[in-house]
Order: structure tokens, then sequence, then C-alpha cells
């Protein structure tokens, strides 16, 4: 089967070279016209883990309490006082321009939200018309010192120096949407625990197509509506300081990002594979061929990815980048071969040249190219969506540059003249042999700076962490940045969490017969009626009703709250905090005194309806027994540490407030982002065991020898430590791209080991003698392997343009690790060679001076 494959093959690429290009332009054509359909998803669900049941619990909460996403705009007058008549009017206008965009069900600004404290009123005036600062009648500075400290606007809508303040765009939820994804995630969970019905499993591919249709069309409106919110903004650059926050903006800026990486990465990778080609080989063709060949390779796989609606991530916006290197490396080994046979063969014709070219490289790049793709499946097991599909693409990817680069650079070559002239000298062997002279001269230093390397490594392994700052992960010229840094310091916070308790079973059994405590006060008064005649209709459809029998509105359900209320307050991280307790505050403080259960039953029918959608109606459910507390926690904080706030809040409501574990959740942005950092080190352990393992066997294989294949890791394993231990030493976190880079180090140095591997073994059948062998090795394939190292190297070191900080990092580190691994193996691999001679026996001495290759011909 293998032997017909390879005649085939080795017959088109020699006898019908220009059928093979045709065939590959025109798939290429092809898959060109997919990449009109390339789309780019930075959504929530490219963030978060591939099974979080929290991801679940946080959309039935958003719905619940119809808490979708939102716009903040910080607004900053630059013409005088915010509370001038020229800055509220100013603000009033944009207020009003920004309630007309698509989308937005409403608007929240201080010109909006109700004033109880300028003057202060009694409890029994809050049914009484709404007071607001857009009321000529109201005193300006009085609701500044109400917005400055009432409960409920502290540290929300005005910064503490009066003059910044926040308009809040409240969006449409996506109801549908979000039923829809409930639905395919519940089906995905039953498919990988129970297996589906063959109705489900129809039912899975037809909620997923519909989903993924409906969320394009919403990420298109949405992009659009912060195109539209940012014109309008533009149009008071002149009268104000402004900012646009929100997951919709920091979604869309995202896109952009990637769209910008790809161009620049793209555009920056083949400007630098041409600079090198030229260094390399002063040639055109081998200027043209590489080129043509990674162009190729690009074009078809983006094409794919559009053709199946593959979308990008964040992640995979380095997938071009890579995929570019990678075939640059495949297409140099190829070069470098075929120049090596026409230097000592002048005399071969041109099919005796490719064919010779291809059987001796097909099996080291078939190797280094599963073990690449080994170290990218490797990914799939971390259980982040992003970087599953990043795993995924670049496994098909690494399969489609192999198989091009062996049939667009042979076809071509055997298209073209064969070009003989004279010999010029190509010195680049005397540099990498140095390699192999400092390892068989200073054996001990090489292995006393391994060693070393490797414990400084385990120390700063030990000192990784996970926790980092979203807000890091933009330049802080970016409005995303400048956004944040603004609603963070002065606005109360970023990041969202939400405490939701659930009423005790006690308490709901209480509130189901006599026990009720409203029907108790009812008995206890003489003058009650069944029916008020005076009651007014409830504007909410009869919540009101449902609000008096709510644990959660008792005397004893609010002094939970607020005890718990009080403590997040206390804590150091978190920025402004809203609840049921806020409006239970405000109440005491109007009313002169606490208030028992009758009385708080009287002040919520009063409520009038501004007051109740904004103090009532986000904090409550009565239909689910359920409080709601919110808060947002500074991202800006230097002491945060996600993970243990989440749990000191679990442990105070548990132990201090003796609430039943059952009985508390917490959810948001917070806990998702949370859950996705703290299954890194998992991730990372399982992606790394994962590709150690498969390309532990693919060496057995390969070399039919454990000692061969654990010397040929050993190099590797410590250019993967050495970038995580670095990682760890300057402080630098995983993140979502930074776990990526110790597989992918050694999925790509390895195939340093596999090429310098298998030409040892072919020159050691020479003469037996491995410091000759070394040598020669280092003088033929150790070029190869240096300028492919510095292709790589310097191609990953591009990166470093990006303005999304995690690619920079992952950029400079693999950079680093790849730097690591070729020095390993051009010298601790050679020198463990030598030392333990996994080949047999040595037939001659070792005392031998290095050979110096032929020269190449350039003109070749």
């Amino acid at each position: 089967m293998l032997s017909a494959l390879q005649k085939s093959y080795e017959y088109l690429v020699t006898k019908r070279p220009a059928v093979v290009l045709v065939v590959i332009g025109l798939l290429t054509l092809l898959a060109a016209l997919g990449l009109s359909r390339l789309k780019i998803d930075a959504s929530a669900d490219s963030l978060t883990l591939e099974a979080d049941k929290s991801l679940d619990y946080f959309r039935e909460i958003s719905e619940r309490y119809a808490s979708g996403d939102f716009l903040v705009v910080t607004y900053r007058s630059k013409t005088g006082d915010l509370f001038s008549d020229e800055s509220l009017e100013t603000l009033g206008k944009l207020r009003d321009e920004l309630a007309k965009v698509d989308g937005v069900s409403s608007v929240q600004s201080i010109l909006d939200v109700p004033l109880l404290y300028s003057p202060k009123l009694v409890l029994t005036d809050i049914s009484d018309e709404v007071r607001t600062l857009a009321r000529p009648d109201v005193d300006r500075d009085m609701a500044r010192q109400e917005f400055l400290s009432s409960p409920i606007y502290r540290e929300l809508i005005l910064s503490p120096d009066g003059q910044t303040t926040a308009i809040l765009a409240n969006l449409k939820l996506d109801s549908r949407g979000i039923e829809m994804v409930r639905e395919r995630d519940a089906l995905r969970s039953k498919r990988n625990t129970e297996g589906l019905t063959p109705e489900e499993a129809v039912r899975l591919e037809e909620i997923s197509a519909v989903y993924l249709a409906h969320r394009t069309g919403q990420e298109k409106i949405a992009h659009q509506r912060v195109d539209t919110v940012r014109a309008i903004l533009a149009g008071y650059n002149g009268e104000a300081e402004l900012f646009l926050g929100g997951v919709t903006m920091i979604t869309a800026d995202m896109i952009s990002f990637i769209k910008s990486d790809l161009l620049v990465f793209g555009v920056g990778i083949l400007a630098f594979i041409v600079i090198t080609l030229l260094l390399i080989f002063r040639q055109p063709r081998w200027v043209l061929l590489p080129l043509m060949t990674c162009v190729t390779t690009a074009v078809v796989m983006l094409g794919l990815l559009g053709w199946l609606d593959w979308r990008l991530t964040v992640i995979s916006a380095n997938f071009v980048a890579l995929l570019l290197i990678i075939t640059l490396a495949i297409t140099i080994h190829l070069a470098v071969r075929y120049r090596e046979y026409i230097a000592q063969n002048p005399d071969w014709d041109l099919e005796k040249l490719v064919l010779q070219t291809v059987r001796f490289m097909a099996k080291p790049c078939l190797y280094t190219a599963l073990t690449t793709i080994v170290a990218f499946v490797s990914l799939v097991v971390s259980g982040i969506r992003p970087v599953i599909d990043f795993g995924w693409m670049m496994t098909m990817g690494v399969t489609v540059a192999l198989l091009l680069s062996f049939l667009i650079i042979p076809s071509f070559l055997m298209v073209l003249p064969k070009r003989v002239g004279s010999v010029s000298a190509d010195n680049s062997h005397a540099f990498t042999l140095q390699f192999s002279r400092f390892a068989e001269r200073h054996k001990f230093v090489v292995l006393g700076i391994s060693l070393l390397a490797a414990v400084v490594s385990v120390v700063g392994i030990s000192q990784l962490k996970v926790e980092n700052r979203f807000i890091d992960y933009f330049d802080d010229s970016t409005e995303i940045y400048q956004g944040m840094l603004v609603i963070d310091r002065r606005l109360g916070g970023t990041v969202t969490l939400d405490i939701i308790l659930d009423q005790p079973e006690e308490q709901e059994a209480a509130f189901e017969g006599e026990e009720d405590p409203f029907a108790m006060e009812a008995e206890e008064d003489p003058f009650a009626v069944e029916e008020d005649p005076f009651a007014s209709d409830d504007p909410f459809g009869g919540e009101e009703e449902s609000v008096e029998q709510s644990y959660w509105f008792t005397v004893a359900g609010l002094a939970k709250l607020e005890q718990l209320h009080d403590y997040l307050e206390e804590q150091p991280e978190i920025g402004k905090v809203q609840s049921l307790a806020t409006l239970y505050k405000v109440a005491v403080d109007l009313n002169g005194g606490p208030l028992n259960d009758f009385e708080l039953a009287v002040a919520n029918t009063s409520l009038p309806a501004e007051i109740r959608s904004v103090l009532v109606a986000p904090y409550l459910s009565v239909e689910n027994n359920q409080a709601r507390i919110t808060l947002r926690v500074m991202e800006t904080d230097p002491t945060l540490r996600r993970d243990e706030l989440i749990q000191r809040i679990y442990n105070y409501a548990h132990n201090e407030m003796g609430i039943a574990p059952e009985n508390v959740h917490q959810t948001g942005l917070l806990v998702l982002y949370n859950n996705m950092l703290q299954s890194l080190f998992k991730s990372q352990i399982l992606t790394l065991g994962a590709v150690f393992v498969g390309i532990l066997l693919m060496f057995l294989v390969l070399f039919r020898s454990l000692w061969i294949a654990l010397i040929a890791l050993v190099p590797n394993m410590l250019a993967a430590c050495v970038v995580l231990g670095g990682m760890g030493l300057a402080g630098i976190p995983l993140d979502m791209m930074t776990i990526t880079i110790a597989a992918i180090t050694v999925g790509i140095g390895v195939d340093h080991a596999i090429h310098y591997l298998y030409r040892f073994r072919a020159e050691f059948a020479k003469d037996g003698n491995y410091l000759a062998t070394m040598h020669r090795s280092h003088a033929t394939i150790g070029r190869a392997m240096f300028y492919t190292a510095i292709t790589i190297i310097v191609g990953f070191s591009i990166l470093a343009l990006s303005k999304f900080v995690p690619s920079i990092y992952f950029g400079l580190l693999t950079a680093l690790a790849m730097s690591a691994a070729l020095l390993g193996s051009l010298t601790l691999l050679p020198l463990l060679l030598v030392m333990f001679k996994p080949l047999g026996r040595q037939r001659q001495s070792d005392k031998v001076e290095p050979e110096a290759p032929m020269q190449e011909a350039p003109s070749a």
C-alpha cells in the first residue's frame, strides 16, 4: 500500500508536475472564495471553559433578573463644573442621543435617578412625584452630596471628586439567544455523559446551527451599535472627556485587535520570510518557491475555515503566524537538502535530484510534522474552547503544510530548468561547528549550565500563578484600558459578581400557611378588611402582592441581607455593592428608625415604579424565593485574588451567618473568568503530559530505541521548563495563551532533535565515530536547524507588535523557548549522544577533526 502510494506520488511530481500545480492552483482558488466567509469570535463562549456549569447558571440568572448587557459612558466636563447648567445640558443631550440608539432599552444618568435626600424625604412622601436632578427646583449641591454619600448612589454614579459621572445604557436582553444556548449546552452535556437519542442528536445539530446564525447576527448588530455610540461620543469630544466601556465594547475591540493581528502578523512574517530567504539562499527561486508555498498554505487553511464556519478567536489569531513559520521550516529543510545534493552531485539529472531530496527528507519531515501535530492535539484536553479549537486548527494546518510543501516544491523544481553555475562558499557551517566544538571541549560546562537551568526552572515553576488582571491584557493606549481604569478607580469597580441567596426551607414553609407574618399582622388588626378599596393598581401586574409575601422583604430576611451586604462592602477588593439592603438602609433612615414587617409591607406597596425598578426588581425574585446581591470588583486592586475572594465570601456566609451551602451561590463574569483561570494549572499538566507521552511514542517508533527517545526528549523538556520557570520568576501568570507555549515549544522544538538524530544516525553508519559524526551533523543538518530556528524565533518575535498583551507574551516567550531548544539541540543533545553512545560501540578513535562539508551551488 505504502509502496504504491510512494510510486504514485513520485510519478505525479516528476512526470506530471504541471498537472499537480494546476490542481493545487484550482483548490487554492476555491479556498480563497471562502475567505469572505471567515468570521472572528470574541464572545463569552470563546473565553470560558468548554463544560462550565457556572456558565449555564450565569445565563439563567441573567434571564431571571433581566440583567442584560450594557454600555457605560464615563463623562467628565472640560468646560467647568459637572453640575453647571452648561455641563448638565450637554449631558442631557448626550443621554437623549444614546437613548435613541437601536437596541438600547433604557438610559440612566445623574439626571434621571430618583433623589430621596435633596431635600431628605420622610417615608410617607416617597409615593409622591419622584424628584430628579433634571427638575429646575432641585438643589444641585444637595444632589451632589446625595450622589456621593447615599447608600444607593455612593461609588456608583459619581466619582469621589464629584466631576466624573457615568451614563448607563442598558441593552435589550437577548432572551431568545439565552434559551437557545442553554438548550444547546444541555444537549451537549447529555451527549458527553449519557448519550443522545437519534432525535436529540438531530436536535443538537439544528439548535447549534440556529444559535450560531443567531449569535452571528446579534454580534454584527452589537458591533454596529458600538460604532454608532462612538460616533455620537465623537461629537462631544470638545466638551467632555469620554470613555466607552462594557462587555459589548470590549468584544468589538477585541475583534478589531484580532483582525489587526492577522494583518500585521501575516504581512510582517511574509516580509521576514523574504528577507530570511534572501540572506540564506541569495537566489530568486529559493525565495519565491518557499514564499509561494507559505502563502498557498495560509490561503487554503483560512479559506477552509471560512467554508466550515470555524471561527478565529483571540487565541487562534496566532494561527496564521504559526502556520507560515511551520511551513517555512519545512521548505527550508527541503531547499537545504536539495542544494547539498546538487553541490555534491552536479552531474545528476533533475529527476534524480528531486527524488533523492524527497526520499531523504520524507521520513524526518513526516515525523517532525507528526510530533508537532501531537503537541497541538494535546491542547484539546485543556477544556478551554478557544484553546481546543486552536489545537485542532493547527493540527489541520500542519497536515496541509506538509502535503503542500512536498507537492509544490518538487513539482516546481521539475518545471523549472536545472541551474548550475560557479560554486560559491557558504560558510554558515563554520558557525554551527562552533557549537559541536564547544560541546566536545567543554562538556562539563554544558552539563553544568543545563543542570543549573533545570534547578532554576523548577524554582520558577513553583512560583507560577494564574491570577492576573484582565485590564493588563490590553495596552494602556487602548480605550478598553483607559475606560476600565476610570470606571474601576472612580466609579466603583468593573468586574461583576452576583451573590444569589435562596430562601431557607424553614422560612419557605412558614410562608405557606398560618405562619405568614403578614397574615398574622392582618388578623391582629381590627380595622383590616379583605380588600383595600384605595389600593392602586400595581404597575407590575400583581408583583406587589407577591413582594409582600417574600421572606427577603421581612425584618429577618433583610437583616441577613444587610449583614452580608455590609461584610462585602468591607472587603478591600470590592467596590459598589447593591441589594435589597440598600433600600432597607434608606427606608430606616427616612423613617427615623427600624421598620417592622407590617411597615415594610406598607412601604413597599407605596413605592413608585421608578424606585421599584431601581431598588427592588434587580434584587428580588419572589417566584423563585430568591434574593440577589450585586457587586463590582476593582480589577486594578493589587491585592485581588479572585479564587480567594470567592472562597472567603462562601466561608463567611456558611460559617459566620449560618446560611446552608445549598442556599448561597456566586455567579457573574468574575466567577466564569476565575473558573477558567483555576483550570489552567490542570490544563498545563494535562497538555504537557499528553505531548511528552505522544512524542516519546513517536521517537520509539522512529528510532526503535528507548535510550535515543529519552535523550531526544531531554533538551526539549529543559526548554519547556526554562520558559515556564522564566514566567514564574518574572511574575508572568498563566493565561489562555501562555499555557500553549510549553506544548508548542516541545512540539516544534523536537523537530530539531528529529532532524539531527536522523542525520546523526546516517552519518554514524559511515565510520562509527561519535565525535566525527557529531561534527559532520553540525556542518550539514546543523545549518538547516539554525536557519529554521532563527526563522521561528524572529517570526514569533513579530507578535510583540500586537496590542493584545497575551499575544506579546506568547510571541516573546515562545521565541525564548525556541532559543533554548536550539541551544539544547546543538550542544546538550549531541553531548548526550557522545556520552551514552545509544547507537552502539565506538569503532574508531574519538580524536577526529571535524570535516567541512562540500560547498553548495547557490545557483541550483
